[in-house]
């Protein structure tokens, strides 16, 4: 029996969902660096997905390979945006984006707990940008999300309220290859905190402690970091707004603060959709290496250039076209606007001075494609997912 655009085997024992998307984009940045215009091109999201539903055992697996390491190795074009050695270009992920196991049962009418293992995302901050309706990744990326750990996820609901605690890996990954070291596993923990007032509604805080993440040795900064935010979804419209904050300390002392403040929202007008994004985040400085957009991985040292804050407003049009056999095709036009300036008045870094401009705009256009099954929301499982997007065999229902 077909399963929301899938491919979908069903029986009494299991069932079996897969599909796969990808982003055709072309970007011009001005100016990119050093007060040059740059034009670019890539096959940005490649991912396959799938899931496997084991309704016996109240047991779903799910998994996500993305291919960003094959097409994206010199990074995608985003000003301001940061992370695991790449700066003003967003890093490709890891080859094992998700790979989960997670196990499900109902206890009371109104009442689920579930279990979660494998690698994915931990318990915190909000959902992955990869499933939110604007092309390009905010630049708070790794303040407000924690992904592609080591996990283990206890979850539960009690009528409106999600209560979820994980453990997992403090090290970011290395290389689009790596996999979490077998020395760092569970050293960091994370809570969230989830009321849902009224269907499709959602308010969360959250609240992460990661050891050394920067450093996969260990021995690096901790990080603790906070998130709260509100989010509405129907069917024609989308909102979220959210504040996240990372202190990064050293023997229990803060060395440095960052914090982000951001909105967006899409409202769907037949097949045409319009979204919109406001943000405001604080990120590092770091020294620079031959190729400008790459830093140290791991730091020379704990010292940073200063702090900058970027404003950006991002506005998508898009619209979504249905084709036989379950394929989709979205085209779709952004444009961005992002002012930095320097935090601290002894900054080294001078945004002006290093870009030939305290402004820059960035014109994207390009096709959304997909087939088979949508991943829907990444970064809850289990208990944690709304209702309505779950059934009970522990997979997650699809948009």
């Amino acid at each position: 029996m077909p399963h929301a655009g899938g491919v979908d085997s069903d029986s009494a024992s299991a069932r079996f969902t897969i599909g796969m998307t990808a982003i055709l984009l072309g970007t011009r940045v001005s100016p990119a660096i050093n007060n040059r215009n740059l034009t670019e091109g890539y096959l940005t999201q490649p991912m396959l997905m799938g899931r496997a539903g084991f309704p016996r055992y109240h047991l779903g697996l799910q998994g996500t390979l993305n291919l960003e390491g094959l097409t994206l190795r010199r990074g995608e074009l985003d000003p301001g945006i940061y992370g695991e050695g790449y700066v003003d270009r967003r890093h490709p992920h890891t080859y094992m984006h998700e790979l989960v196991a997670t196990w499900t049962r109902r206890v009371a009418s109104h009442a689920l707990i579930s279990a979660t293992a494998g690698k994915g995302f931990a318990a915190f901050g909000t959902d992955d940008p990869m499933s939110r309706p604007l092309v390009n990744y905010p630049v708070h990326h790794h303040l407000a999300q924690i992904l592609e750990r080591a996990i283990v996820i206890g979850a539960a609901t009690a009528g409106p309220l999600v209560l979820e605690v994980s453990r997992f890996n403090g090290d970011e990954p290395d290389s689009p290859s790596d996999l979490p070291n077998a020395s760092r596993l569970f050293d960091s923990w994370s809570a969230r905190a989830t009321v849902r007032f009224w269907p499709g509604s959602e308010v969360q805080t959250s609240f992460a402690r990661v050891l050394s993440p920067e450093v996969s040795s260990g021995g690096g900064l901790t990080q603790k970091k906070w998130s709260t935010s509100g989010r509405y979804e129907s069917a024609r419209l989308y909102g979220l707004a959210e504040f996240a904050k990372t202190d990064e300390s050293e023997s229990g002392r803060n060395a440095f603060s960052f914090s982000s403040m951001l909105a967006e929202g899409r409202v769907f007008i037949e097949k045409a959709a319009l979204a919109i994004r406001a943000e405001r985040t604080e990120r590092p400085e770091e020294e620079r290496l031959a190729d400008q957009f790459r830093t140290p991985r791991p730091a020379s040292d704990l010292s940073l250039l200063g702090r900058t804050r970027w404003t950006t407003v991002t506005v998508n049009a898009s619209r979504s076209l249905e084709l036989p056999r379950s394929l989709r095709f979205a085209p779709f036009v952004q444009v961005s606007r992002a002012h930095a300036a320097a935090v601290d008045r002894a900054a080294v870094f001078e945004p002006r001075s290093f870009y030939g401009s305290d402004v820059m705009w960035s014109v994207s256009a390009g096709v959304r494609l997909g087939l088979g099954m949508v991943h829907g929301r990444m970064g809850r499982y289990g208990a944690a997912l709304q209702q309505g997007q779950m059934t009970m065999d522990g997979m997650e229902m699809d948009h």
